[in-house]
């Protein structure tokens, strides 16, 4: 699991690869500090080449959007395959987020 955060338009990216498993997610909580560091922006976390997410994944994510409410920034998910898309339909994640 990879994720490189760029900076664009006063805002963030995050470019998401690999597996969000309960393994990776110890390491992506801390690779995803400069985001919520910057929760008062707009955060697009680009997921196409996120390949699977766990419940520990969808728990960062959620961290985040928690984070970025309470600063009024938003979190974008752009990208989503098909399997993640189920996951998030059957979480009630799909309605949590703004989906792109």
């Amino acid at each position: 699991m990879t994720i490189e955060i760029q900076e664009q338009n006063g805002g963030f990216t995050a470019l998401m690869s690999g597996r969000l498993d309960t393994p990776a997610a110890v390491q992506a909580s801390k690779d995803m500090q400069p985001l919520m560091d910057n929760a008062d922006k707009v955060i697009t976390l680009d997921c196409t080449k996120l390949d699977y997410i766990s419940s520990s994944g969808l728990r960062l994510f959620l961290s985040l959007r928690k984070e970025t409410a309470s600063k009024g920034g938003k979190v974008i998910i752009e990208n989503i395959n098909d399997e993640i898309k189920k996951v998030f339909m059957m979480t009630g994640f799909y309605n949590l987020f703004e989906i792109k």
